[in-house]
Parts: structure tokens; C-alpha cells; sequence
């Protein structure tokens, strides 16, 4: 009998390692508590069409990587995106062209991990609770009592807070994701009939409650019937205001934003808000990714590494590196 290894997280990271795993012959299977593949890439359905709540968009730097973003490109999964970028700061709205490469999933970004997922066996909507080992092999107990199992290999691909707990049967490992601070982001969408008066198509912002601001349909592949408008609160405001009631949230923000745009701004016909608790990681490490393999307990994500979608992927190479280097 063939004993698969189990993957909790269907994420970029997760998903890195199964397609990593899995073209080296193992048999794997993944867990995760959402609908959908994706975690903090996920795009999320509304009245105004898809929209990238989490990861806006992303670069390519390590080789690897790169040729792993030429293999999306060619299945059409990924585009490059050219906004009309700007600064803003302290009251002033200045443009800031630049050469960097910007890659988003078409038609949303939530195309990427689905395009990963490809014949891996998932269990969506299954929220693991708890890691443990009996004689030989893991198991794993889910939120509804259930047991799945057994599992040669676990790679927990969760955020550091959310992979500590399932880290249990691993004290060093879980000690160390113990110690990663992962910071929240409250993240508003704006629809409006009428296109907005002005040529920004993203922007950076400092010294405000917004950190980042983007016109969804600027991004290629994307819905065209709203001008939709994503906008991301800084770290501290949302670690501020973490409980405050989303539509109180949606109308602070919305301030905000009309105050910088440099344009009228009317009420939005459309809004929503999506609370990240864990959006990224507080700093970078150099872990790769953490690995008991002993006990053949691993762990990824981009909080170990860099935090962003390169990082995660890179990641959940690191840790099937690993895991493989180990293998009986």
C-alpha cells in the first residue's frame, strides 16, 4: 500500500509542494478549510464580478521562479500587468513609473492555484484541528471530529499563528512558529457606475489609514461592468481597528480614499470588506521552511521567507525538497 502525504493548506505554497511531490512520484493529499484554492490569493465572487481582496499582484526575482511564472504564462493562467502607478504622501499625489514587471492571474488571481490544483486529490472545506501520530503513521482530526488518515508525511502550508497548533508533535518547530508575528490588513472594495475622473490605475500611499489602493478592472482578464476599486489599510490601522464592524470600516476607508483620488468621488454602488488576520508575515526570515524529519513533519509558507507570492512558493518547493531528501 502506497501511504500518501498529507498537505494542510491549498494555497501557493501548498500547492508548490504537491505539484513538487507529486512529480517525483508521491501520492498526496491536501486539506483545506476553504471553499477554494488560493488562502490569501484567493479572488472573491461579488455583484461586480471577481475581485482580488488579497495578493494584488505579484514579482518574479529567483530563477526558479521565473520559469515557473513563463510555464503560467503560457497556459494563459498569468498576465502581466501595467497599471498607471502613483505616490501619495502627505497630501501630495505625485506619479511613479517604474520597470518592474507586475504579474496577476487572469481572469482573477485565484486562476493561479486553480490552474495548480490540476489532478491532486483535494478535501475542501475540511478544517484540520489537530496532528498526531499513532504507531507509524499520522493522522489527522478535523473540526468536525472526523479522522482522516494515514500519512507517511505531514506539510502543514498554513500562516504561522493558524500551522503552531497543528505543530504539537513537533515542539521545536512549533516554538519557532510561535515566534513569527503575522500582521492583519482590512482590505475594501469600491464599485461605481460611472468610471472615476482620473488616470490612476494604482498607488502607493504613506502617512494614511490606506497603504494601497488599485482599480481592479485596470488588471487584464477582469470584469468592466463597475469601476471597481480595491483598497488595502496599513497594518496599524487595521491591528487598530481588528473588531471594528465592516461597514463602519468600508466608510473610513472610503474617506480616506476619496480625500487622496484628486477627483469627485460619489457613494460607491457597490461595497465590500474582507478582514486578512494574517496578510503577511512582520519581517523576513531565511528559513526556506521548517522541517522535522525524524518525525516527518514540515512546515511552509511565506513566513518563511520573504512574504510574498514568490516567497510561498518557493517555500513549499524548499520544504518537498526536503521532505524528498529524507524519503525511505
Amino acid at each position: 500500500m502506497t501511504v500518501p502525504i498529507a498537505i494542510i493548506g491549498a494555497g501557493i505554497a501548498g500547492l508548490s509542494a504537491a505539484q513538487a511531490l507529486q512529480a517525483a512520484g508521491q501520492t498526496v493529499h491536501i486539506f483545506d478549510k476553504g471553499r477554494g484554492s488560493g488562502g490569501r490569493m484567493a479572488s472573491k465572487p461579488s455583484d461586480a464580478g471577481a475581485l482580488d481582496l488579497g495578493a494584488q499582484y505579484f514579482t518574479a526575482r529567483d530563477r526558479h521562479f521565473v520559469e515557473q511564472v513563463r510555464q503560467w504564462f503560457d497556459q494563459k493562467t498569468v498576465e502581466a500587468w501595467k497599471p498607471q502607478l502613483y505616490n501619495y504622501r502627505d497630501g501630495v499625489l505625485t506619479p511613479s513609473p517604474d520597470e518592474q514587471i507586475r504579474w496577476v492571474g487572469v481572469p482573477r488571481m485565484s486562476a493561479i492555484t486553480r490552474g495548480m490544483l490540476g489532478d491532486l486529490d483535494v478535501s475542501f472545506g475540511c478544517r484540520i484541528t489537530e496532528v498526531f501520530r499513532g504507531q507509524e503513521y499520522w493522522h489527522l482530526q478535523d473540526a468536525e471530529g472526523c479522522s482522516h488518515g494515514p500519512f507517511s508525511r505531514v506539510v502543514i502550508a498554513v500562516p504561522a499563528p493558524q500551522a503552531t497548533p497543528l505543530l504539537a508533535a513537533a515542539p521545536k518547530l512549533a516554538g519557532i512558529a510561535a515566534g513569527v508575528q503575522m500582521e492583519p490588513t482590512w482590505a475594501v472594495a469600491l464599485g461605481f457606475a460611472e468610471p472615476l475622473n482620473t488616470q490612476m490605475q494604482g498607488c502607493f500611499v504613506q502617512n494614511s489609514p490606506l497603504d494601497w489602493l488599485a482599480q481592479n478592472r485596470s488588471k487584464p482578464g477582469r470584469d468592466k461592468r463597475l469601476d471597481t476599486w480595491v483598497l488595502h489599510a496599513t497594518s496599524h490601522w487595521s491591528r487598530q481597528h481588528i473588531d471594528l464592524p465592516k461597514d463602519q470600516v468600508i466608510d473610513q476607508l472610503w474617506g480616506e480614499f476619496a480625500e487622496l483620488i484628486g477627483c469627485v468621488v460619489p457613494a460607491p454602488t457597490f461595497s465590500v470588506a474582507h478582514r486578512w488576520l494574517y496578510a503577511r508575515p512582520a519581517g523576513n526570515h531565511e528559513w526556506g521552511s521548517l522541517a522535522d524529519p525524524d518525525q516527518g513533519v514540515y512546515a511552509c509558507g511565506d513566513w518563511c521567507l520573504s512574504g510574498r507570492v514568490e516567497g510561498a512558493w518557493l517555500s513549499g518547493l524548499h520544504a518537498a525538497k526536503r521532505l524528498l531528501s529524507h524519503f525511505d
